[in-house]
Order: C-alpha cells, then structure tokens, then sequence
C-alpha cells in the first residue's frame, strides 16, 4: 500500500500517479476533479503538484 497523500479524501500517491499517467493531467485542479484529492482542506496540495512535476517531468 502507498502513502496516503490526501488524508482528508483518502487518496494514495499511487492512485494519483496512475490517474496522472492514465488521463495525462497537468494542473493539481485536474488532479483534484478525477480522484477528489486536495478537494478537502487543500493542505496536501503542493505534495500533489510535486508528483504531477515528477511524473510530467
């Protein structure tokens, strides 16, 4: 099981990272409409753009 990144949402980094590769999204608000994390109180949005620069590259 991978970290959870949103805990607010209950979202892990490999669910992201997979959403991020499967759906080719760019944006943390991109992120946030297909899986719902950093919807909540938004703390774990910067770790999200974080993934989203080490996935696009």
């Amino acid at each position: 099981m991978s970290e959870t990144i949103c805990h607010c949402m209950g979202v892990s980094r490999d669910e992201i990272v997979s959403t991020i590769k499967e759906k080719h999204l760019k944006t943390v608000a991109q992120v946030g409409e297909e899986t719902d994390a950093g919807t909540g109180c938004g703390g774990c949005q910067p770790e999200i753009q974080a993934i989203l620069d080490e996935v696009n590259g």
